[in-house]
């Protein structure tokens, strides 16, 4: 099963393309989206639906599984970060993937046992699930591979 995770962001969309195979997972790609600040929201939106849709034809996921909204304060980042979700979920449903959602504390529990660990805790444990040399990078990637592997 081939599953891809979404950190969603409209400045930074991170993503992390696994393969699950029994017991095994195996990192296929991960990186980012960005998209400039100072370009019209309708125009970010746009580049993250049309790289993202070039990462589902490429690698064929078959489940996408998205980080949910968690903010406390800041409405301004929250509003944006939502229509940068609501593109990721509308191009999952789009090409038939299996959504899931997850908080982050879920994310966290799922991959180190416990939900409020620390940034640092989170990557370690998605370098060893998936057995790489090194934790990651950059940390926006590393949580969308937090996220995919949360599916397993």
């Amino acid at each position: 099963m081939r599953i891809l995770g979404i950190d969603p962001g409209t400045g930074i969309l991170g993503f992390g393309i696994i393969d699950v195979n029994g017991l095994k997972k195996t990192l296929v790609d991960a990186g980012v989206i960005r998209t400039p600040v100072h370009e019209e929201l309708s125009v970010r939106l746009l580049t993250i639906h049309d790289e993202l849709e070039e990462l589902i034809l490429q690698f064929k996921p078959e489940v996408m599984v998205v980080e949910q909204l968690f903010f406390a304060k800041n409405v301004t980042t929250a509003m944006s970060v939502a229509h940068a979700r609501g593109v990721v979920l509308l191009l999952g449903k789009r090409h038939n993937l299996t959504l899931l959602e997850y908080t982050p504390m879920q994310i966290k529990q799922a991959i180190t046992g416990y939900g409020k660990a620390t940034k640092l805790q989170m990557q370690e444990m998605v370098r060893v699930h998936l057995q790489l040399e090194s934790i990651p990078k950059p940390d926006d990637a590393a949580d969308a591979l937090a996220a995919a592997l949360t599916a397993v």
